[in-house]
Order: C-alpha cells, then structure tokens, then sequence
C-alpha cells in the first residue's frame, strides 16, 4: 500500500516539473518575439512631407533662389555638407541698358558693358548698388574682360575701339583701331602671357594691343567674316571662334597668322570659345545646339548635344573646377556640363526670354548678362 502511494506521487511531480518547464520556455519565446519587433512609425526617418520644398525668390528681387533637387522621393535628414546647394540669384540694372557681356573683378565688384547707352557699368552685388561709366559719344560696348593690371577693358563696336577704364578714376582711355578696319564690329577680347590684349570683329577681322606701348594690329580673317569668341590658353596660345564661318582658329601670337580648325558638324556655328586648365578649347556651337572641345594635343574633337528640344549655345565659360557652363536660349537656361561624367544639368533663369550673351566667373561664382530683360545673374555653387 504505501509502495503504491510512494510510485503515485512520483508520477505526479514529474508531470509536475514537466509542466512548469513548458511554461518557461513559453514565456522566454514570447519576450524575444517582442524583442524583435521593428521600431514605431514615430522612429522613422523624416518624410518629405514634413520638409517643405523652397520656393523660388521674384525675378524682380535680389534674394537667392535655391534651385530644388530632381528627387522628391522621402529621404533621411541630409548631413549639413549635402544640404549646399546652387543658388541662383537676380540684379537688376538701369532700364534700357542691355548689358551683354559681364565681367567680375578680385574686389567683389562686377563689370558690364551697358550696350544700348554706351556706359560701362559697375556693379556692388552686396547692396545691390550700380553705377555707370559714359564711355563717349557713338559708343556701343560689346565685350569686357578684367586685365593683368586689375581695369576693365572693353571692345566697343560703337567707337571702333578698345577702351581701358581706370577702376579708380573712372578716366577712359580710347585705343581706335587703324582706317582700314574702320567697321570692324568689335566683339569680344583675351590676354596673352606677354600682356597683350587679342581681339575679334565679326566683319572679317582681328587683331592685337600692346598696353605698354599703345600699338595696336590689325589681321584679315583667313576666311573672312565671322570672328566672335576669343581665349586664351595655360601655355599662351590664342584661339578664336567664328560664328559666320563654322571653324575656330588657332593664332600664331608672334606672327599673328591665324590657322583655321575644322569642327566635325558641318555649319554648326562656333560662336564662343574657353579654355579648361589642359588647354582643350570648349566651342559653344549655336546653329548646332552642341557644346564640343578641340584636344590640341591630339588633334582630336568630340561634340555632345544640349537637352532638350530646341537648344541653342550661345554662350561658354569653364570654371575652376574644369566644368563647362552654357547658356542656352532655346531653355532660357544657364546648363552644366561635367565632362568626366558626360552629364548635364539645367539652371532655369528666373526672368522669361532673359538672353544670356556671356558668361564670366570667380571661384564659386558663375556671372551672365541678362541682355533682354536688364539684370546680371549669378550662379553661387558654394
């Protein structure tokens, strides 16, 4: 009898311990499942919702407008480098002025030649401020590029003539080109490593100042009209572009013979020319909608297509970091070509039907004259 009591409690505690050990196994098996459970919507990165989209500044304003990005897809919050971004900014000048080509100087201020009123002008983009420069009776100025000795210097088709204006003074020194090139229609002008200024005429011609000595050249086009865009290279050498004739040309500094390069499109109209830190020549070709290079290493061209449906090139610039910057008019756009990417990217003006003409720059900073609508645009990359 108690044999029997003593197997009958042993069955029991077993049963017992067996049961208590599933239920500890159960209640470890559910705190790792709770464990494992993903964070809480309130932990996720931030939606795009909660992050508004800027808004672009008026035209009519100088107030930076960042341009937005082409993603609009939710992202985690960028770091504080990711979030620079281009901006793109407006300054408007006197009415009437159509400014065409711009030029900044190592002071901060900016230069354009006011086209439509003979004035050079000056701009102070930290207040907005302008002033102007009456460049005399007749003139018309095209160009303006800042030289070795820190003055603007001007190609004015109004007056014939190369113009230096003392950034001190104000005081304006005309150069007039010789009677045989009496209607030479001025353009655009580069400096050699020597000083001298190199210049175009759109009706066939181009030529050379001396600012020392106040000599001034002039050369017959090889093939005649067309001279418009000028550059000039690391080592020295002087290109051109001629609009009328589809080529660019390479000029013998010492002799002055220019030697015309044949682009691959046929009629493409080379308009402007730049050169990049290894000395290939950028070409804004205008007929053709194409920004190409010319390798004079190699000898060798390469020719790429503007976005869009109807591109026009007018203008070209290479920044500091060897990337090329084109104004085109069919997309009332300033677009960057990366060269090592083979990729472009559109920075739509704020001010319809705007006309950038020129291009012109300062580390970080990529200028254009606005010639329809009389502003100056900048483009801030830092």
């Amino acid at each position: 009898m108690q044999s029997d009591r003593r197997s009958r409690y042993s069955v029991i505690s077993k049963a017992c311990a067996l049961l208590i050990g599933l239920l500890v196994v159960a209640c470890t098996n559910t705190g790792d499942q709770q464990a494992q459970l993903p964070p809480t919507s309130a932990a996720s990165p931030t939606s795009a919702a909660a992050t508004p989209e800027p808004t672009a500044a008026p035209a009519s304003t100088a107030v930076a407008s960042i341009i937005p990005s082409a993603s609009a897809t939710a992202q985690p919050a960028p770091s504080a480098t990711a979030l620079a971004q281009p901006t793109i900014q407006e300054y408007p000048v006197p009415a009437g002025s159509r400014p065409h080509d711009v030029a900044p100087a190592a002071d901060g201020s900016v230069w354009y030649t006011a086209q439509a009123t003979g004035k050079l002008g000056r701009l102070d983009p930290a207040t907005g401020a302008v002033d102007e420069i009456p460049l005399g009776a007749n003139s018309a100025p095209h160009g303006v590029i800042v030289g070795p000795d820190g003055a603007p210097w001007i190609t004015d088709g109004g007056l014939n003539a190369i113009v230096r204006v003392d950034p001190q003074t104000d005081e304006v020194r005309v150069f007039p080109l010789p009677e045989n090139a009496r209607l030479a229609n001025l353009n655009t002008a580069a400096f050699d490593r020597q000083g001298r200024l190199w210049f175009t005429g759109q009706s066939g011609w181009y030529g050379r100042l001396d600012p020392a000595s106040g000599a001034l050249e002039v050369f017959a086009a090889p093939r005649g009209r067309g001279p418009y865009g000028i550059t000039a290279t690391p080592d020295g050498s002087i290109y051109y572009a001629s609009l009328a004739g589809s080529h660019i040309a390479r000029v013998d500094t010492e002799t002055g013979q220019a030697t015309a390069i044949e682009p691959p499109t046929a009629g493409q109209g080379a308009r402007r020319v730049w050169s990049d830190s290894q000395g290939r020549v950028w070409v804004s070709e205008w007929n053709a909608g194409q920004v190409a290079v010319y390798d004079p290493a190699a000898a060798a061209w390469r020719e790429w297509p503007l976005p869009g449906e109807n591109p026009q090139a007018y203008a070209v610039y290479v920044d500091e970091e060897d990337d090329i910057w084109l104004s085109d008019f069919g997309a009332n756009a300033l677009v960057r070509f990366d060269p090592r990417q083979e990729t472009f990217e559109a920075f739509p003006l704020p001010s319809a039907g705007a006309a950038v003409r020129q291009i012109l720059g300062r580390p970080g900073e990529i200028w254009g004259a606005e010639s329809a609508v009389d502003k100056l645009v900048v483009i801030r990359t830092r």
